[in-house]
């Protein structure tokens, strides 16, 4: 075979992966948005729950989901891109920062319902949280620290090393080299890791049914951190198994569509600013 064709087929090989790829995407919220958006309103998205009686909203069950996703991303972002930052930017190698790097993989690959399970253990149970937002939002804080340690130092390591020489040449100490050089220009990739991590934060459902549970508060909205808060995911997993509503398919093809259009928006509104925000930082036009 020649080195020509082999190209060729080569090159048609991940054209046509990648096309597969994206027709299953397309057809798959297809299927989910085409089911779920009749049942989509503004009385079904503000609306609180029933439990007997159709007609019940996910309006509370909408709240808690980007109540959990701040509080998580609160308690993890500092930890997180500071670890990050520090095993790119500070740690020297030897055996121990190679036992933290392979701590974090062997993290990052764990189960989320074994968080969930030590959510309940530590944070519901231990600390007498009891199943509330605030257990949530820690125990997926825990959940994605891994990831956003590996992202950053991933995404500071795959910068040039002139980005950091130059700046040192110029006066600059490694702290402002960081700060004005390095993060803005791995801005990017950070975002594009933060918005894997929001993502699966706003659809993880197993390691909340352990830690922030099955019910919602009686006032909404409540910002009570310690009040029961289950998410848009779990309530969606409880309608389709579990719930006596005699609407509850309506209500889970609706949950779906409104979870698929939220995760959307969000990566939107976080992408663009951020790319905007990278410019400025950069100097750019």
């Amino acid at each position: 075979m020649s080195r020509r064709l082999a190209d060729r087929l080569a090159t048609a090989y991940f054209w046509a992966t990648g096309v597969l790829i994206v027709l299953i995407l397309a057809w798959f919220l297809l299927r989910i948005l085409s089911d779920g958006l009749p049942h989509l309103s503004w009385k079904f998205i503000t609306g609180k729950p029933e439990e007997i009686l159709a007609g019940g909203g996910v309006g509370p069950q909408l709240f808690n989901s980007f109540y959990i996703l701040f509080l998580s991303l609160l308690f993890s972002l500092p930890i997180g891109m500071g670890a990050g930052i520090y095993l790119a930017e500070f740690a020297k190698r030897n055996r121990f920062t190679e036992l933290i790097r392979l701590s974090v993989e062997s993290l990052s690959s764990v189960p989320s319902i074994v968080f969930g399970l030590f959510g309940l253990l530590v944070f519901v149970t231990l600390l007498g949280f009891k199943f509330s937002i605030l257990a949530g939002s820690l125990t997926l804080a825990l959940m994605n620290l891994p990831v956003l340690v590996r992202v950053t130092e991933e995404s500071l390591r795959a910068l040039p090393g002139s980005y950091r020489e130059a700046s040192l040449a110029l006066g600059s100490t490694k702290w402002q080299a960081i700060r004005k050089v390095i993060l803005p220009a791995a801005l990017p990739n950070l975002i594009t890791g933060l918005t894997l991590v929001a993502g699966r934060a706003l659809g993880e459902s197993a390691l909340l049914i352990y830690t922030s549970g099955l019910s919602v508060s009686r006032f909404y909205p409540d910002f009570n951190p310690l009040a029961a808060g289950e998410t848009l995911s779990v309530h969606l997993w409880y309608v389709q198994s579990a719930a006596i509503v005699p609407d509850a398919k309506q209500i889970a093809q609706g949950s779906a569509a409104l979870l698929i259009i939220v995760v959307l928006l969000f990566n939107l509104l976080v992408a663009i600013p951020s790319r905007l925000l990278q410019k400025r930082l950069s100097g750019g036009s």
